[in-house]
């Protein structure tokens, strides 16, 4: 996006340090992503990083509201409702689509949030791995608040494991060597020490919680929770003897009801300009005549399942539970990052550390998914190439 950095990156691109990087980014961990690595970054100009920051303090100033959980109550679902839940989240990201705004500059919409973490080690991976074979400016970061990678590893250490020693700390996933991110589990177990285990090798003995390795039992104290719900919800094949809602000894970091609350469900509760409108579907009282400009989303999906872009009046009257659906307006995405060949539009997600006892969430690090597709993923982009998970550059101090 910045015209300059841009023609100097495209200009030093070859396919062969493309393969180079990542063929070294599955050196680091031993694994070899199965998601397509974008061919680049994106260089993200000032004004369009105060307007996504502006609009994040706009997201995070409802959140902040004291009748916050009343208003998400709903949105705990399927007797999810997991005890001793903190105050806040402690993590918190935001897809913004970033768009033309008609006057020749770019403007952030939000599309999506959750309080639930993302990929915080690997995005810090792929930004030293693109840095290491493409031409990033020395004054420009992926990093926000003065943070290094290192000072960074050193947060994610504090926020994940804190005090208690790392064995007794686990990354929770559901069949974590069958996700498509796996590559951040095990980074996360390299830099922060801690296992990563499945869900059905948990063990239970009253409220204690426990995983076998090497034939000892090793209590679990902490547990930095993956499980998407909407994935683990189906799995009725699944032989476990640990299940969410109930109450064990054990603390979360990040606690299972964040996922619910800080979601599609909050949509409808912001106003912003950085907010594209939305409602919940079972409160329009008369559709909009315009559908072609909403998009119908249910509440309780991960990935872009069972969205609709272009909804019609017989596919909403047609849903048994408009409870569980959201009408949100459109938002067109802009084609603003040149490329070798058409251009590619992009989403940008902000990542936030949401510390114990802090009055607000720190800003500390992002992603970015470039696409040529209607929509954002890979089942959108096949056959394209400068697309996929990639992450944004920024000048220091933005």
């Amino acid at each position: 996006m910045i015209s300059s950095l841009r023609s100097t990156y495209n200009e030093k691109f070859t396919i062969a340090k493309y393969e180079a990087m990542q063929d070294w980014i599955a050196k680091q961990h031993n694994h070899r992503p199965v998601f397509r690595i974008a061919e680049t970054p994106v260089f993200i100009p000032d004004d369009l990083m105060q307007k996504v920051k502006k609009a994040c303090d706009d997201v995070i100033d409802v959140i902040l509201q004291p009748d916050f959980k009343t208003r998400t109550q709903g949105a705990l679902v399927m007797d999810k409702n997991v005890p001793n839940e903190p105050d806040h989240t402690t993590f918190l990201q935001m897809d913004f689509g970033i768009c033309e705004d008609g006057n020749g500059g770019y403007t952030p919409q939000l599309i999506e949030l959750q309080g639930f973490p993302s990929l915080y080690c690997y995005q810090d991976l792929a930004a030293r791995a693109f840095r290491k074979f493409f031409p990033i400016p020395d004054d420009y970061t992926h990093l926000f608040n003065g943070l290094t990678t290192e000072s960074y590893v050193d947060l994610l250490r504090e926020v994940i494991v804190g005090d208690t020693p790392p064995a007794n700390v686990i990354l929770l996933e559901l069949e974590p060597h069958k996700q498509t991110t796996q590559i951040d589990f095990w980074a996360t177990r390299d830099l922060l020490g801690i296992p990563v285990v499945c869900i059905t090798d948990l063990k239970v003995s009253g409220r204690k919680v426990y995983y076998e390795k090497n034939g000892k039992k090793i209590s679990v104290h902490k547990i930095y929770n993956r499980v998407i719900f909407d994935e683990l919800w189906p799995r009725t094949d699944l032989k476990r003897e640990f299940f969410f809602p109930e109450d064990y000894d054990v603390e979360y970091v990040g606690h299972p009801n964040w996922f619910f609350r800080i979601s599609k469900y909050t949509l409808p509760l912001i106003h912003s300009p950085f907010v594209p409108r939305t409602w919940f579907l079972d409160e329009i009282s008369t559709l909009p005549d315009n559908l072609s400009d909403y998009v119908l989303k249910p509440l309780f999906s991960f990935a872009g399942q069972g969205v609709l872009i272009n909804p019609t009046k017989e596919d909403i009257e047609s849903i048994e539970n408009p409870e569980q659906f959201i009408l949100q307006k459109k938002v067109h995405y802009g084609s603003v990052v040149k490329t070798p060949n058409e251009p590619a539009k992009f989403e940008l997600r902000m990542m936030f550390l949401w510390k114990d006892h802090e009055p607000r969430p720190l800003l500390v690090n992002n992603l970015l998914r470039l696409s040529k597709a209607e929509m954002v993923g890979v089942r959108y982009n096949k056959d394209k190439d400068w697309v996929g998970g990639s992450v944004g550059f920024f000048a220091k101090g933005a």
